[in-house]
């Protein structure tokens, strides 16, 4: 493993002509691609935690919402008899409900 080291290191002293630019060079390849939180995979895991954050928010909203019209809904049974007749087609006796649709 060592000789293999070497071996690279000689290639690109040749092809660079200076050991500080090889060694640039191969820290840049190395944190590039090799290391354990290289800047391929920390670019991937920003843009999942930017995703994740969107949701956080979307989600956040959306509870909010609920909690609002779950207040309405039982703060009055005038409101709560509302819901009902419009999300469910619920009625009372001898009552008719006539469906409008709009195209």
């Amino acid at each position: 493993m060592k000789k293999f080291f070497i071996s690279i290191w000689r290639i690109l002293k040749v092809i660079f002509g200076s050991k500080y630019l090889a060694a640039i060079t191969i820290f840049i390849i190395w944190i590039t691609f090799i290391d354990t939180y290289n800047l391929i995979d920390r670019y991937k895991n920003l843009e999942k935690l930017k995703n994740l954050k969107k949701e956080a928010e979307f989600f956040r909203q959306e509870i909010e919402s609920l909690n609002i019209q779950h207040n309405e809904l039982f703060s009055d049974k005038k409101d709560l008899e509302k819901f009902a007749r419009e999300q469910f087609l619920m009625k009372e006796e001898n009552e008719d409900i006539f469906i409008i649709v709009k195209e």
